[in-house]
């Protein structure tokens, strides 16, 4: 009996000090939190961004521009298939994040074990049926023939780092869901750190390690995914992270068609974002191709730095979308407009200051892309003062996207950024050249991109966008049994749980419609308690407006 009654402290103890690192979105100063919350994400764009250059580096310097040319067809093919899944990884992390504004654990994790038997499926057969036609892809891409079987080499192990980096994915923005990025990015910094470091050491070998050539950069990639998605199972696992899902709760791995079918409606929309600005920048270089090399390398090297321009905006719409969807679940719709608010003067001030200081010292920075003395540079300033304002308007538009997206609404940004892209940008680069010359590529953006922020502004302000929801009605879990006994929470932690019992004990869930984008069900009100329990508390926020 005193063993056991010293013991009771030591659980206690090691449960307080053990608490997740996750965060309530829906609570405290909303333009700190959402800075605090967007900066990891801001961290790990730049991490990845780097880690992309230096093995890039270890590649072309050291075996040649046909291995360069190589890993850049099989990275084309990776980043598609990863652009493809986005938007399902959007989806989960919208409705775990609205679960969790809800305070509905339990469906939080129903959501997850669902979304993650999904995932591991899908990255499983794209890896077998992959593999096999790693050489048939390249071709299809039209792969220098020097760099073909280099190619095929290293798209083979590509494939079987699908699964990893599918599933690491996945949970990273299942926790962002949760509120938590920091994780996210310490376990991406490993990734990171490991792949530099195995990048040389399996390219060239070293005592007992053979030397791979460019396989080696593609095995770097697989061991450092593998290594830190095995270190992250183990760290929720150790913290008893809330969405963890333990062996007595394994039912809830078992798939729910309709979470699988939201999944898929809401997640390809997303997705598709990625593939239409991926194909209009394939037609916006094939028109600057047509102008010469001095044109094309000038373009090549604004696309350097833009490419870390617009990484503020796109960290902030990431934080925005999540926090938004944490007010939406919770029903505080003042919290979701005010998170808009701050997610724009964000933008405004982080964008807009990286732009002026690149404006002011673009002659240096574009120096490190182009060699000393060529003539494109003076082309790439040229262009970049006409061009790179317009990812101010764009950030405008990603972060109203985010916010938009938290409810569900996620037809609204796909048709927005269609038109932007395809109805304005495309055509006044093509149609506007015979009279203002190579000029209409550059104006071509600045004026898509004030177009878009105009349009999401008007869906803001006038769409339907808030009585759009994520999961059908019919889908709301059942309530809470009442006066039920609470047990100590080291009891919990410990108490054998089935999934179903689990879901049994869930606090009321909020009833959620399919959106009007969709169709089938008309939209209900975001939260709704499903018993009387709470029926004399005090309402939250619950305007609309």
């Amino acid at each position: 009996m005193p063993e056991a009654s010293a013991s009771a402290p030591r659980q206690s103890a090691r449960t307080a000090n053990s608490k997740p690192q996750t965060r309530d979105l829906t609570q405290g100063p909303i333009a700190r939190t959402l800075l605090v919350f967007a900066l990891p994400i801001l961290a790990g764009n730049v991490l990845q961004s780097l880690n992309g250059s230096v093995n890039a580096i270890w590649v072309g310097g050291h075996l040649g521009e046909a291995a360069l040319t190589a890993t850049a067809n099989a990275n084309n093919v990776m980043f598609a298939l990863i652009g493809a899944v986005f938007g399902i990884s959007m989806a989960t992390n919208i409705l775990i994040a609205q679960s969790m504004g809800a305070k509905n654990i339990a469906q939080a994790k129903r959501v997850l074990g669902t979304s993650a038997t999904f995932f591991g499926v899908v990255s499983l057969l794209i890896a077998v049926l992959g593999w096999p036609l790693s050489r048939h892809l390249m071709q299809w891409m039209s792969t220098p023939e020097a760099a073909l079987p280099l190619a095929e080499a290293y798209l083979q192990i590509i494939f079987l780092a699908i699964p990893l980096l599918f599933m690491f994915s996945f949970v990273t923005a299942a926790l962002r869901g949760a509120g938590d990025t920091r994780t996210p990015f310490w376990f991406l910094l490993i990734v990171v750190a490991l792949d530099m470091a195995l990048n040389p050491l399996l390219i060239f070998g070293w005592g007992p390690v053979p030397r791979m050539g460019i396989q080696g950069s593609a095995m770097a990639t697989l061991i450092a995914n593998a290594v830190s998605f095995a270190a992250l199972l183990g760290w929720l696992r150790l913290r008893r992270h809330p969405l963890w899902i333990g062996r007595r709760q394994l039912g809830l791995f078992k798939p729910d068609l309709t979470i699988v079918r939201t999944l898929v409606v809401k997640g390809l929309p997303m997705g598709v974002q990625i593939v239409m600005i991926s194909l209009a920048m394939i037609a916006m270089i094939s028109m600057v191709n047509e102008h010469g090399v001095q044109t094309a390398s000038a373009y090549s090297a604004a696309l350097q730095l833009w490419t870390y321009v617009q990484m503020p905006a796109m960290a902030i719409g990431a934080a925005c979308s999540s926090m938004a969807a944490q007010n939406v679940g919770a029903g505080l719709w003042k919290r979701v407009s005010a998170t808009a608010n701050a997610g724009m003067l964000g933008n405004l001030l982080l964008t807009g200051s990286l732009i002026v200081l690149i404006v002011l010292l673009d002659r240096h920075v574009l120096g490190w892309f182009l060699p000393g003395g060529s003539p494109s540079l003076e082309v790439a300033r040229h262009l970049n003062h006409i061009a790179i304002g317009s990812f101010l308007f764009f950030g405008v538009t990603f972060v109203l996207a985010g916010v938009v997206r938290s409810t569900g609404a996620v037809m609204a940004p796909v048709l927005i950024l269609a038109i932007a892209m395809w109805g304005i940008r495309v055509p006044v680069a093509r149609w506007l050249q015979p009279v203002m010359g190579v000029d209409a590529i550059w104006w071509s953006f600045p004026i898509s991109s004030v177009c878009s922020m105009l349009m999401m502004l008007a869906y803001y302000r006038w769409g339907n966008w808030r009585k759009a929801h994520m999961l059908p009605a019919q889908a709301a879990m059942p309530a809470a049994e009442p006066a039920r006994e609470q047990t100590p929470a080291a009891e919990q932690a410990e108490a054998p749980m089935d999934s179903d019992a689990l879901i049994a004990l869930a606090d009321p869930c909020e009833r959620i419609a399919i959106p009007a984008e969709v169709g089938g069900q008309p939209p209900s009100t975001v939260a709704t308690l499903a018993t009387d329990a709470g029926a004399g508390a005090p309402p939250r926020d619950a305007n609309p407006g």
